[in-house]
């Protein structure tokens, strides 16, 4: 809709088929292979944002997920009780979930970013002397 332009016009476009088209804006398909995702890319000639907004839609958009044989038992503890639960998780508990799962990551960014000292405001008494 952004790019004034039809489902049937875009499976033209990059070679698609309408229906595929539809079913992944429904939800019904997905998430759509690298290969569709690259001809849309390219047919709408979308922005770096754009893009990067597109693929990272596409990653999160994976509604299986595969664990590693190798994989802890307390992950899959972990995810059996998420997945009982998933249906009545607020938002806001979501967020708090993949914060804590992302934290790691905050926090070596955070190591990196210079710490701003605070200026100590001056008394009446350090101001007279």
């Amino acid at each position: 809709m952004r790019h004034g332009i039809r489902q049937n016009e875009l499976a033209e476009l990059i070679g698609y088929d309408q229906t595929y088209i539809s079913a992944l804006e429904v939800g019904l398909k997905g998430p759509p292979t690298p290969e569709f995702v690259d001809k849309l890319v390219e047919g709408l000639a979308l922005s770096r944002t754009e893009e990067a907004a597109l693929r990272s839609a596409a990653e999160v958009s994976d509604r299986k997920l595969v664990l590693d044989a190798d994989s802890h038992p307390e992950i899959y503890l972990m995810l059996a009780a998420l997945k009982r639960r998933l249906r009545e998780l607020h938002p806001a508990q979501a967020r708090m979930i993949r914060e804590l799962v992302d934290l790691p990551d905050t926090v070596r960014q955070q190591e990196h970013e210079p710490v701003k000292r605070l200026r100590r405001r001056k008394t009446e008494e350090d101001a007279r002397m």
